[in-house]
């Protein structure tokens, strides 16, 4: 095993997702968020869809989180987050939020799958169920106790400037602020993807697989999920897809057994997705412990729905 190779492999691997996934998807998002922000759109969406979401536990802002993440890319919400944490979104509805986002499905994994089987409308249904099941959950159980005030205000702050920045500055903003993002996460990614290269060359993929196969024949459950989670949960999901894609195309992994593993596979809790996300400011690295509940509760409904449907 040569770690040196391994490294260099993963780092290869890390900087090619960091600078032509998560950078072009910040740029362009963060640019329209910001320019819908100083026009003011933001404010009047914020104002018309937190009645709706109020009762999960979910400001006005966190609608983006929502549709970024289902329809866009897992890195699409980073734009909102950011947002929701300058404008001071309390601490409570930003810990249901990550959770919520932690929950749910990923655009950049649903996509690619549905030539491979994947039930797209079903699997977004469910994943919505389990986002908002998770930010429910950590709304009013797991972070009760957090604040619920906001450090400014939310829905009227950028309404209240009398200046207003350029296009070209807006632009230039945007970019720096994806830039900062998008090479914040290459640590988390690099350090995943060299854990997967050491387990894969020291056999421990193996090894587990022959642990747990008497186990998992014992609840019917496929071997072949065993490479799948760990690549998921260490590597990413777009890791996970890579994996999956060439076992689907080499007929190892069926579209059933895709559209039945969907709701535990196919989401954001994993090592890159909580460096990626943790990155954004500290006080994200402060709250996840009351996220992480919600999150786990918002997966295991999901990955009951997908087992009961599929």
């Amino acid at each position: 095993m040569n770690i040196i190779e391994i490294i260099m492999s993963a780092g290869r691997v890390s900087v090619d997702v960091a600078l032509y996934t998560l950078l072009p998807i910040m740029v362009v998002m963060l640019i329209i968020m910001k320019y819908l922000e100083e026009k003011g759109v933001l404010d009047a969406i914020v104002r018309l869809t937190s009645p709706a979401l109020k009762p999960f536990g979910i400001s006005g802002m966190g609608i983006f989180a929502l549709i970024q993440l289902n329809f866009v890319s897992f890195a699409a919400p980073l734009a909102a987050l950011a947002i929701m944490e300058r404008r001071g979104t309390s601490d409570r509805h930003l810990a249901a939020t990550l959770a919520m986002v932690f929950a749910m499905g990923q655009a950049n994994v649903f996509y690619p799958l549905t030539p491979f089987g994947l039930h797209w409308g079903a699997a977004i249904g469910i994943s919505l169920i389990g986002g908002l099941a998770a930010s429910s959950f950590t709304y009013y159980l797991a972070g009760r106790r957090l604040s619920s005030a906001t450090l400014r205000d939310e829905e009227g702050e950028l309404a209240q400037e009398k200046s207003r920045a350029g296009l070209i500055a807006v632009i230039n903003g945007a970019g720096a602020d994806a830039i900062r993002l998008s090479l914040g996460s290459l640590p988390m990614l690099l350090l995943s993807l060299t854990v997967v290269g050491i387990l894969k060359a020291a056999g421990v993929v193996e090894a587990l697989t022959s642990l747990l196969t008497p186990l998992m024949s014992f609840f019917h459950i496929s071997t072949v999920y065993v490479l799948l989670t760990l690549t998921k949960c260490l590597a990413g999901g777009t890791a996970y897809f890579g994996v999956a894609s060439e076992m689907a195309q080499h007929g190892q992994l069926t579209a059933a057994q895709i559209n039945a593993s969907a709701g535990f596979l196919v989401q954001t809790l994993d090592l890159p997705g909580i460096g990626i996300f943790l990155g954004i400011a500290s006080r994200f690295v402060r709250l996840f412990r009351f996220a992480l509940a919600g999150a786990i509760v918002g997966i295991l409904l999901r990955t009951l729905l997908h087992a009961m449907l599929f």
